[in-house]
């Protein structure tokens, strides 16, 4: 499991039967699916070195990503999740939420990235599991401010801000190399201090729902 120094990490999280936790090595098969089996859905929107989609995402990859994931960690520079559904009593993981570039001091802030398997999509798992993780960040993580950077034409990844209430602060011309180009992303942020009177942006997020 990966372990940290960080404030707030590790963490298990939770809200019906959406489950945050650290990644085991053990996750490797689970991962490797997921992402092979994803790769029309993702691939698209991000960054990643040439070469054939299952190889990059194949188990024996698993094992750098996994040990990248548990050095940064143990740095204090991210906190990366694997988001899992809990049904019938069976953990499957179907998502990642990471928070990264991790900076204390003044600034308390960080960038937050997430995907999600597409047979899960449109079941507010993402939603449920970012709001997670930001209330985690702004509580025992110790931080202020959560950015998010997405291409404006990745309309499910922006729906997810959105829902949430972060607000769109930015348009960054050909901001990240993504799919064999310089792409624009739109720049969405929030504070502690916009969530605090409601409760935490979990809180927030169940009214939405209640509400649509």
């Amino acid at each position: 499991m990966l372990g940290a120094t960080t404030p707030g990490w590790p963490a298990v999280l939770a809200d019906g039967a959406v489950l945050l936790r650290p990644y085991k090595r053990s996750d490797a098969r689970d991962w490797s699916e997921v992402r092979v089996a994803n790769q029309t859905w993702l691939a698209p929107w991000e960054s990643a070195p040439p070469g054939p989609w299952a190889e990059m995402n194949s188990p024996r990859a698993f094992g750098y990503v996994y040990r990248d994931m548990k050095r940064a960690a143990r740095n204090g520079d991210s906190m990366p999740f694997a988001v899992c559904l809990v049904e019938d009593g069976r953990e499957r993981l179907v998502g990642h939420v990471n928070l990264g570039n991790i900076v204390r001091r003044a600034f308390a802030s960080a960038y937050a990235g997430y995907w999600v398997d597409h047979r899960v999509a449109g079941r507010g798992v993402i939603p449920t599991a970012l709001a997670l993780a930001v209330d985690h960040a702004f509580g025992p993580g110790g931080l202020h401010r959560i950015e998010v950077n997405i291409r404006p034409e990745n309309g499910p990844s922006r729906r997810v801000v959105e829902k949430l209430g972060f607000r769109e602060e930015a348009y960054h011309q050909r901001y990240m190399h993504i799919d064999g180009g310089w792409r624009d992303h739109l720049g969405y942020a929030m504070t502690s201090e916009e969530i605090a009177a409601e409760g935490g942006l979990l809180a927030r997020w169940r009214r939405v729902r209640t509400s649509n």
